[in-house]
């Protein structure tokens, strides 16, 4: 995704008009520094919150959903009623912090090289990704 302020080829290309709407959304997810990790709820939230625009949540669904199926948002599914989008598209691995609800990137040299021992006939390999769930430790804290 071109990191510039006219979405509108891009729009196009995913088969989505070219509205204001859409360009808002546009600009949250790929006008930024950093990574950007988020659920189609937080997405909406944050529009309303942080540019004071009314978007219809099937809006920013549809949106999103089309940047995703064109590869430039990857979905996360951290369990069957939760999905995060993360605008790195990359292979990297993940932390989910099950007490804040939070997905945190994970450095590649902090995992060791995953070894498959057994795979699906006839299929390759094509990328391994780790999401690890991490919660407070309440052990320790008597």
């Amino acid at each position: 995704m071109k990191k510039d302020c006219n979405f509108i080829n891009e729009l196009r290309e995913i088969g989505l008009i070219p509205k204001k709407q859409r360009f808002k959304i546009c600009e949250l997810l790929f006008l930024r520094e950093k990574t950007f990790h988020f659920t189609i709820n937080d997405l909406a939230k944050k529009i309303s919150d942080e540019m004071n625009e009314k978007i219809s949540l099937a809006t920013v669904y549809n949106t999103v959903h089309a940047f995703q199926k064109k590869g430039h948002l990857k979905e996360i599914a951290i369990n069957s009623d939760k999905t995060y989008y993360d605008t790195n598209t990359s292979v990297h691995h993940h932390f989910y912090d099950e007490d804040t609800h939070e997905l945190i990137d994970c450095n590649q040299n902090d995992i060791d090289i995953v070894n498959v021992k057994n795979n699906i006939t006839g299929k390759k390999i094509n990328s391994v990704e780790i999401l690890i769930k991490v919660a407070s430790d309440n052990q320790n804290q008597n």
